[in-house]
């Protein structure tokens, strides 16, 4: 029986990724594959039969799929009956459970944002609370998986929840019914001013086309003079919302995608197919290193037909499509079975997996090897290695003390002290913290013994072993020691130093604890120089058509 379901699996994946094909195509490589195949089965069967411990069968045959998979791409997995829920929930943006995100500290997994509107939040699960236990069972050295696990159920279904809250020290147990959770993949829209309106997509679920429309046509009613699509940090989803999405802004008919794979009958062509919604109306796209596939679609097919103007970092460079085949006892494989090209007709994959190095890594695809092509208005775009932007705007990097204050969590328990005795605030877009409030974090800082490194402290280490190497170690010693003393930590001066952005990061974390993402969004927009730089564009008519190489409409003679 369990040779049989090794190789019904195996025989599965070549009859699915079209081997039988190539099997008639070259009898040679058709004899090779059926060798080893029957090679791999030989060995199964013999340390089945002689190994000296049991083999677990799952686990062996897992490892084993896993480790032919690694072999072709990150994109490409086995994906068994018992994970299916979380792809479904990845494409779908739906789940059984209570609506909130985890993470891990220690031993111990806590709620890390409870999603407005859903069970979590309306059963007053805070940020910071501790999960001891659920349904009775100790949580505590459970992984997130396993406690994201437990979580989840059916809709309708009851969960006991015993948690402490260290901002209260407050033991508690709470009964909650779980809910189908819909994860908005439009989490925000609105009106950055008078004129300008803003939409963050935040992924492409089998709902994205549908909630931008929503978005897109309630924006419409306060007349806007241009549009901003945010796609930072979307690593992409289903390509044909992408499309939909693409198509709301160009015409019927129009090309704009295309897909090639090994197998040639299923190559195909994608056009728009419905009436847009405005082909006129100025348009910014912002991308960052994390936009990824369908991201990478919508802005580089709006960038091809010069009907926006991407703003940002260089894309993730993500041109592989893929597609789900059925297996034996209910698996999918998900596999990469097409390249997709863009309208300029430029793949913009940016890593190529086909041809690893001796140690197995592959590496970006290097400028010198790309290759021009034209937009719909004659300026050049490159294939390879993502969408680059027309215009390059960094986002503000945080100094090394705030990344520290992140990573180790002050801002975030900060945030919850402030919660715990603060009922209300602001709105997400007025609340300020005040300089007695940011003097309470330093001393919150301080009483925790907070530490952190120091680039320029490392960096004087490595030059020291290298003057003592060169045999000037002697001669530079006072030196040394009077810019170590400099460069040692005072934890004071450098609250003080990086306190504009501190403060930034504290006010979005305070704001999300009462206003949820919407809010944190919201704050955020007003110190963000990537969506300035998109309301710069379009306000200055002639500086975005000029970057469209837009032709200058001709004066009519009188």
């Amino acid at each position: 029986m369990r040779k049989s379901l090794l190789t019904g699996i195996v025989t599965l994946l070549c009859v699915s990724t079209g081997f039988q094909p190539a099997l008639r195509a070259n009898n040679n490589n058709g004899f090779d594959q059926l060798k080893n195949l029957d090679i791999f089965n030989t060995i199964f069967r013999e340390l089945q039969l002689y190994y000296v411990d049991s083999i677990k069968t799952e686990e062996v045959v897992r490892n084993g799929i896993d480790a032919m998979l690694y072999q072709l791409d990150p994109y490409t997995t086995y994906i068994p009956e018992s994970e299916q829920e979380d792809f479904t929930a990845m494409t779908t943006g739906e789940y059984g459970g209570v609506g909130a995100i985890i993470s891990q500290r220690g031993d111990t997994v806590y709620i890390n944002e409870p999603y407005e509107g859903n069970p979590a939040q309306e059963f007053d699960l805070r940020p910071g609370d501790a999960i001891i236990a659920i349904n009775g069972n100790s949580m505590i050295k459970k992984s997130v998986s396993d406690v994201s696990g437990s979580l989840k159920g059916e809709a309708g279904t009851t969960i006991e929840l015993q948690l402490y809250r260290p901002a209260t020290e407050e033991m508690m147990t709470k009964t909650i019914v779980r809910r189908k959770i819909l994860m908005n993949a439009v989490p925000y829209y609105g009106m950055l001013n008078d004129s300008i309106g803003y939409i963050y997509l935040s992924s492409f679920t089998d709902k994205a086309a549908k909630e931008m429309r929503a978005a897109i046509t309630e924006l419409k009613e306060n007349n806007p003079k241009g549009l901003i699509i945010d796609l930072r940090n979307n690593s992409g989803g289903i390509m044909e919302d992408a499309i939909q999405i693409v198509n709301m802004f160009v015409p019927k008919g129009q090309t704009v995608l295309s897909t090639k794979g090994k197998i040639r009958t299923w190559d195909k062509e994608y056009k728009t197919t419905q009436e847009p919604i405005d082909t006129e109306i100025p348009l910014v796209v912002l991308v960052n290193r994390a936009s990824a596939s369908a991201s990478e679609i919508v802005s580089g097919a709006l960038q091809d037909l010069d009907r926006a103007v991407i703003i940002g970092e260089r894309t993730f460079g993500k041109g592989l499509v893929q597609s789900t085949r059925q297996l034996p006892f209910n698996g999918l494989l998900k596999m990469t079975s097409a390249k997709y090209y863009i309208p300029s007709g430029r793949l913009i994959q940016a890593i190529d997996y086909s041809n690893r190095n001796e140690d197995g890594s592959v590496g970006r695809i290097p400028d010198s090897l790309t290759t021009v092509f034209k937009t719909a208005n004659g300026r050049d775009v490159r294939d390879g290695g993502g969408i680059q932007p027309d215009f390059n705007v960094e986002q503000k990097k945080l100094s090394n003390m705030s990344l520290y204050l992140l990573r180790d969590y002050y801002i975030f328990d900060f945030a919850n002290q402030y919660h715990a005795t603060h009922p209300s605030i602001a709105s997400a877009k007025e609340f300020k913290l005040t300089d007695e409030d940011y003097n309470m974090f330093c001393d919150f800082v301080k009483s925790k013994n907070f530490t952190y490194d120091k680039k320029s402290l490392k960096m004087l280490e490595d030059l020291k072993k290298v003057a003592q190497f060169e045999g000037y170690s002697e001669d530079a010693a006072a030196e040394f020691e009077s810019l170590e003393a400099k460069l040692n930590h005072n934890i004071d001066k450098d609250l003080q130093t990086f306190k504009p952005e501190i403060k930034e990061e504290l006010e979005q974390e305070i704001v999300k604890r009462y206003y949820y993402q919407k809010g944190e969004i919201q704050k955020s927009l007003q110190t963000d120089i990537i969506v300035d730089k998109g309301v710069e564009v379009i306000v200055n008519t002639e500086l975005y058509n000029k970057t469209l190489n837009k032709p200058v409409a001709k004066a009519k003679k009188k």
